[in-house]
């Protein structure tokens, strides 16, 4: 089955103008930071599928085991199930393991999936394509423009899944989360389900080797969003001149990602229109990482208009699949 996704040149002008400005505006912030939505080029979304492969990263087995082991009762509280959304597919594995271990034949399905990654997208469509009865449609979109085109394409009867899974909702802040779940939960109507997967709270020590690998995976996806501002908007970061750190901050119970400058040194970006200094040691946030208690994020879910179904929890990597329903 062919994906559903054309190029479009003015599209791809229009996301090249929006990452320049991002860039100018993030940069220019005290502290300087860069949004983590960029990792995401093609090198970036191979560097993340490697990530999930290291034995230090637990988040992603610890998800597909619970998704192989509670599948059928996933599903069986959705019934009858006629689309599937998922945000951020990755390589499509998680969704496969769920619809295999779960899926009962009850006709055919529609299988929507939505990443800013073009590289993740065509994987995600690989490894999905072998699914017998599902039509595959791709989003290259943010999630948030994916939900407004799904929900305006909505045809078929029957509820809509959407998976929320690898602890992206992680990536918000506690007041951006709960924002994204209510915009989540207005791209559905009432008895459509989400399924969120969260990492959770566990000692400081394991969150910092699975945030700064011994062989340094992490370091080189965080150091390729240079890469990727130097080659799409013409700056001239030194990547050597960066180095990864990755802390964990209890007050705040997220994983930190910064980039520090080793040295002093200027950059310019062309494409932003930007010139700006660096002071040795002084660090771009790339990306924060939140976990959670299971008991927040059923708060989250309320919060948001879902009424909590179910939760399976992994008590061995600390990783929670939390079922709610849209009232």
């Amino acid at each position: 089955m062919r994906p559903s996704v054309a190029p479009d040149s003015a599209a791809e002008r229009g996301e090249l103008e929006a990452f320049a400005g991002d860039v100018e505006y993030y940069l220019t912030l005290t502290p300087r930071q860069l949004p983590s939505r960029y990792f995401y080029d093609a090198l970036g979304s191979a560097l993340f599928e490697a990530i999930c492969q290291l034995p230090w990263y637990r988040v992603t087995r610890a998800e597909r085991r619970l998704l192989a082991r509670h599948g059928r009762a996933i599903l069986t509280r959705v019934q009858p199930l006629s689309t599937f959304v998922e945000l951020g597919p990755g390589s499509g594995e998680k969704m496969a393991a769920l619809i295999q271990s779960g899926r009962s034949r009850q006709g055919p399905l529609t299988v929507h999936l939505v990443d800013v990654s073009a590289a993740a997208l065509d994987l995600a469509h690989r490894t999905l394509s072998a699914l017998e009865d599902a039509e595959i449609v791709l989003h290259e979109a943010t999630y948030e423009v994916g939900l407004t085109q799904i929900a305006a394409e909505r045809q078929r009867a029957g509820r809509t899944l959407t998976l929320f899974l690898g602890s992206n909702i992680g990536n918000f802040d506690p007041p951006g989360a709960d924002a994204f779940l209510h915009h989540i939960r207005a791209a559905l109507t009432a008895g459509d389900a989400l399924l969120v997967g969260t990492d959770l709270v566990k000692p400081a020590h394991e969150l910092q080797i699975a945030y700064d690998d011994p062989l340094g995976v992490t370091a080189a996806f965080n150091r390729n969003l240079l890469v990727r501002i130097n080659r799409e908007l013409g700056a001239d970061f030194d990547i050597d001149a960066f180095r990864h750190r990755a802390l964990w901050n209890a007050a705040e119970s997220r994983m930190e990602m910064h980039l520090v400058s080793a040295r002093r040194q200027r950059v310019r970006v062309p494409a932003s229109s930007l010139e700006v200094g660096f002071d040795v040691g002084e660090s771009i946030w790339t990306e924060s990482s939140y976990k959670y208690q299971p008991q927040h994020v059923v708060g989250a879910l309320e919060r948001a208009g879902f009424r909590f179904a179910d939760q399976w929890i992994d008590e061995t990597d600390g990783f929670a699949l939390t079922l709610a329903e849209a009232m």
